[in-house]
């Protein structure tokens, strides 16, 4: 069996098993959603919900950030891990949205890579989930189980994300990204099913006896 054969295997298990896909991090609009995939990095979407259901109802655009200055904004976020480093990020990402875009989060991914404490991945995530432009996002989680599901040889998340563009048609992206993620939080999780004992797992690789190792991102 090919990777291509592995994808349609995939693709047909997730369509089957997550027809709709809910945004996992909740959000008022573009901006808090920005600030949300912002603060989820090395921490789960349970905890930032948590933090934020708190913040957005009083503060959700830029300008209330840049109001609330650095030291706020740590306070409201101290529960999140990285706070500081983070609290800096959204409040030098708001005075730019501020002073350059009129308080808008842009719509390329050049402009919001350009943005502070923005990488790929959340602007991928902000153009797909924000925007509905076709992307891929990778994060640790789905770089993971693109080896075990053998899509990709993992030697980097770059690696992966071509890869799964490759495989897959560019109509899928979107809704792919996350239904990736809800298969690996309930049935393919990084210390149960070892690439041994899911339904994806099995269909694709059915003589797989021992654990496989995955290569981190």
């Amino acid at each position: 069996m090919n990777d291509e054969q592995r994808s349609k295997i995939v693709l047909k298990i997730l369509n089957k098993t997550y027809p709709k896909t809910p945004i996992p991090l909740k959000h008022r609009n573009i901006f808090t959603l920005l600030i949300s995939v912002l603060l989820s990095a090395q921490c789960t979407d349970v905890n930032v919900n948590n933090v934020t259901k708190n913040i957005y109802p009083k503060y959700n655009k830029p300008e209330h950030f840049v109001k609330l200055g650095r030291k706020k904004i740590e306070k409201l976020i101290r529960s999140i891990g990285i706070f500081r480093v983070k609290a800096k990020s959204v409040y030098n990402l708001s005075k730019t949205l501020v002073e350059k875009y009129n308080g808008r989060v842009p719509k390329t991914f050049e402009e919001l890579e350009e943005l502070p404490g923005v990488g790929h991945k959340t602007a991928s995530v902000v153009m797909s989930q924000g925007f509905g432009y076709p992307a891929f996002p990778i994060d640790t989680h789905i770089h993971r189980l693109a080896q075990r599901w053998g899509l990709t040889n993992g030697k980097n998340v770059v690696q992966t994300e071509k890869d799964l563009k490759r495989l897959f048609p560019k109509k899928y992206w979107n809704k792919l990204h996350l239904q990736i993620i809800y298969y690996g939080r309930e049935y393919c999780k990084a210390r149960e099913c070892y690439g041994i004992s899911c339904k994806i797992c099995t269909s694709c690789y059915p003589k797989r006896k021992r654990p496989i190792k995955t290569k981190k991102a």
